[in-house]
Parts: C-alpha cells; sequence; structure tokens
C-alpha cells in the first residue's frame, strides 16, 4: 500500500480538513502580479503543512530517494485532488507545486534547482524575498523565494543540522557546508538586521582539472607546467587572493600533482576540498557546543596531524594562530605542504603571515619572524577575479630570501591586463619574466626537469 493510500500513518479516524486558505490582506491593494505569487505560496504552505502532517518520514527515510519522490508525487496529487480542489492552480503551476514539494520534504526548498543547475556556481539569498544566483561570474536576481523568515530559517538549520552544525539566537553565525563539499555560510537575526541571509559557493561534482583552467583562460600550459613541477618537487605553496578568486579551485587542482602513494592530511573549517587520492585522511574544525564547550580549533589540529605521520599537509585556509604551526610544519621537514591565504598581492598575503604569527603571542624580532617565514614558504602564487567574472592566475612568485630587512621574491609569471573588448571581456596576456627561478636547479636534482626555454621572455595574448 502507498503512502497516497495511507497517509494518515495509520490512524482510521476522519481526516482533519485543510486549514482555509488565508483571505487577502486588508492593507493597500497590491499589484495582480504579487497577489497571486502571495497566494501561490499560502497555497504552498499549507499543502507542505498537510503534506508533513500525513506523511510517514520515517517510512520515507527508507527508501531511495527515486521511490520517495514518486511517493510525494502520489501523496500531493491525492491532497489536490481531494483537499485543495478549489485551489485556483492552472496545470502549469500544479506540476510546478508537486517539484516543490518534494525539494521541501527531501531537499532544500527553493534552493534545490539552483543546486542541481549545473550552470550557478554561487546562491545568495538576502532575506526570504530575494534570491541571487551567480552565472558566469555575473549574479542575476531569480522569481525564486521563501514564503517568509521562518520557511528561509527552516532551511538554512536543515544544511547545518546535516554536518553537525547549529544555529540560534544564541550562535547566530555559522559556517557549514553541503554534502557534496559545497560552502555555506548563514547569519540570522539579531546580527542579520533585515532577516536571515545565506551564502552557498558551490562545487562541481566533477572538479575541475587544469586542462579545464586552460580552457578557461586562467593559466597558460607553461605555468601549467611549472604548477606540476613544484607540487612533484615538494615546495612549501601558498595561494594568495581576495573572496571567489578561484582559491580553493586551484588549491583542488595542484592536488592532483600529488603522487598517489603519498599520505595527506586536510585541515579544514569546513570540508570542502574534493582530493582524488586513495590515501587522504580529512580533518574538520568543530565549533562549541550550546554550553561553550567542545570546541576544535584549526590550529589544535595542525598540532594533531604532525603525529598523524602525514606526507603532505593541506591547510584549506589560515587566517588566525594556525599559521605559526603551519609555518613550523614547513619548517620541520614537512615539506610540500599547500595553503592559502585572503590577501591582494604577494606582498600583503608574507604581511597577513607576519600579523598572524604575531597574534599566536610567538616572541621574537621582526626580522628572525621575517626570516622564518622567508625559510618556511617557497612560492606564493596570486589569484584574482577580473571585472568580467573571470578568474586568473595574476602572479607566481618564488621567494628568493632576505635582503636586509626585507623578504626578497621575484615573479617567474604574470597576467597584464590591456583593456576590456566591447563584449565586456577583459584582455590581456600572460607573461613570463624571463627570470630562471632558484627552484629549478633543485627540482632537476630530483629528477624533474623543465625543457628549455620554458621560462624564457615572452607575452601570451588572451582575448574574449
Amino acid at each position: 500500500m502507498n503512502l497516497a493510500a495511507r497517509l494518515s500513518r495509520g490512524s482510521n479516524g476522519p481526516r482533519p480538513a485543510p486549514a482555509p486558505l488565508a483571505a487577502p490582506r486588508a492593507a493597500a491593494p497590491a499589484p495582480l502580479a504579487a497577489t497571486q505569487a502571495d497566494q501561490y505560496y499560502e497555497i504552498k504552505t499549507q499543502l507542505h503543512t498537510r503534506l508533513i502532517d500525513l506523511l510517514d518520514l520515517t517510512l520515507l527515510g527508507a527508501l531511495p530517494e527515486t521511490e520517495m519522490r514518486a511517493e510525494i508525487v502520489r501523496a500531493v496529487e491525492t491532497l489536490l485532488r481531494e483537499d485543495f480542489r478549489g485551489a485556483p492552480l492552472n496545470q502549469a503551476e500544479r506540476r510546478a507545486l508537486i517539484l516543490e514539494m518534494q525539494d521541501e520534504v527531501l531537499g532544500l526548498g527553493p534552493l534545490e534547482p539552483f543546486i542541481k543547475d549545473p550552470t550557478v556556481n554561487d546562491i545568495l539569498v538576502n532575506t526570504y524575498r530575494r534570491i541571487y544566483v551567480e552565472r558566469s561570474g555575473k549574479l542575476v536576481l531569480t522569481n525564486a523565494r521563501f514564503k517568509d523568515d521562518t520557511h528561509l530559517r527552516k532551511i538554512i538549520e536543515r544544511i547545518v543540522s546535516r554536518v553537525g552544525r547549529r544555529i540560534d539566537e544564541s550562535s547566530p553565525m555559522v559556517d557549514a557546508r553541503l554534502l557534496d563539499g559545497s560552502r555555506v555560510n548563514a547569519v540570522i537575526p539579531p546580527l542579520a538586521v533585515d532577516g536571515p541571509s545565506l551564502s552557498i559557493r558551490k562545487f562541481a561534482k566533477d572538479p575541475l582539472e587544469v586542462d579545464d583552467l586552460i580552457g578557461f583562460g586562467a593559466l597558460t600550459p607553461e605555468i601549467a607546467r611549472v604548477l606540476e613541477g613544484i607540487v612533484r618537487g615538494r615546495l612549501n605553496i601558498i595561494i594568495s587572493g581576495g573572496t571567489g578568486s578561484g582559491k580553493t579551485t586551484l588549491l583542488n587542482v595542484l592536488s592532483r600533482f600529488i603522487p598517489h602513494d603519498e599520505r595527506i592530511v586536510t585541515i579544514e573549517d569546513a570540508a570542502e576540498l574534493q582530493l582524488k587520492q586513495d590515501h587522504v585522511v580529512r580533518l574538520e574544525t568543530r565549533p562549541a557546543n550550546i554550553e561553550g564547550k567542545g570546541e576544535v580549533t584549526q590550529r589544535e589540529l595542525v598540532k594533531n596531524c604532525l603525529r598523524m605521520r602525514p606526507d603532505r599537509i593541506i591547510v584549506g585556509e589560515v587566517r588566525s594562530h594556525e599559521a605559526l604551526d603551519m609555518l613550523q610544519a614547513m619548517n620541520t621537514g614537512h615539506d610540500g605542504s599547500l595553503t592559502t591565504i585572503h590577501a591582494n598581492s604577494p606582498r600583503d598575503a608574507l604581511m597577513r603571515l607576519e600579523t598572524m604569527v604575531a597574534m599566536a603571542g610567538l616572541s621574537i624580532s621582526d626580522r628572525s619572524l621575517k626570516r622564518y617565514i622567508a625559510s618556511a614558504v617557497d612560492v606564493i602564487i596570486q589569484n584574482s577575479r577580473l571585472m568580467d567574472g573571470s578568474r586568473k592566475l595574476l602572479s607566481f612568485q618564488e621567494i628568493t630570501g632576505m635582503e636586509g630587512d626585507t623578504v626578497t621574491m621575484q615573479e617567474i609569471f604574470a597576467f597584464e591586463q590591456t583593456g576590456v573588448g566591447q563584449n565586456g571581456r577583459v584582455q590581456g596576456r600572460f607573461l613570463a619574466r624571463g627570470i630562471r627561478p632558484k627552484f629549478a636547479a633543485k627540482l632537476e636534482a630530483q629528477g624533474i626537469v623543465f625543457e628549455p626555454g620554458l621560462f624564457a621572455q615572452y607575452a601570451e595574448e588572451v582575448r574574449a
């Protein structure tokens, strides 16, 4: 017997009548389209409430997803036919309502179509009325919306509870992730003044490879060859850039070059790296519980991973005291470590590292601290999101040592913007500075030989 045939969870009593549809508010008359939309969401809310009351959700959880969706379709059709017979819905709206009910019960409600859409990179919810998505680097306002703040709060709570996080008035901010690794941030009142806010940074189910980045014009084959060499040669690498500049994507791509016989330990606030190696241990921080206890920070995880016999340590992003322990790992035999940092330039990245190490309470002189950083980090890669939404590798710099009180670097590759095309796309060129890096000799001693002319000075135009 299917769910539609026994909606009452085994009760033989009469089925309660559905709540009457809410009458239009007596305030100033709204435009026709807005009134119809409000009425549609009112019907949807009542139908959802009725569906949740009647479905056996424990039985649904035991079924495969295809069967669950089929049962929900039958149940919704039964309710529409028997209890919502007079609802002013045309056939297209009824079909849309059935799909939305599936998403409400099993997925993320109005966000579910965008989660499934491979062309959407970011989903940004600015209160329940406005849902923006990013496509091809541009933000677009969609027609989707939540019914009210309570509806949006329920979806946020569903997301964070699945990964063991919580959000409430005592903890009104949360970093979480979807089950596929997509990054989630949510803020609710009293911190969010106008209502709950939700941001989702999606990750592709099939992670990008280096050939994809070359195809997008994010870097050149010559730069890709050097990136492969420095990862295989176990240089310590920091990827720097602003929000949405592609740092994590590039970190994922670089991880592909790590040999499969090496043990990798990853440390993240919210696990989102998509490594393809077999020997990977993924560690994730834990926030404090409702009593304010039980928090596990990135710094504690970095310290612990040193006891786990890692060949490679990958920190999703250094942003605080863990920078000191990361540098100590780089300086004590854990070569080949990778991490990202928020900064606008390679020089700013070094300054941020100095600041974060100082926050950790390391009592050494500024000059000694800079020498410590210069001896730990080999390469800084600067990524940026340009005005047309494209992401590019802007600068590839090698740290060469110290001159006086200054950490010295030399730029090996760079991207130079030359203009903007009629279609709004950035035009520019990748440059090789004609400098052979010092690490080339070190890598050649390991059998990683760069072809002649790889670092010769050239300019490769990029146009769209």
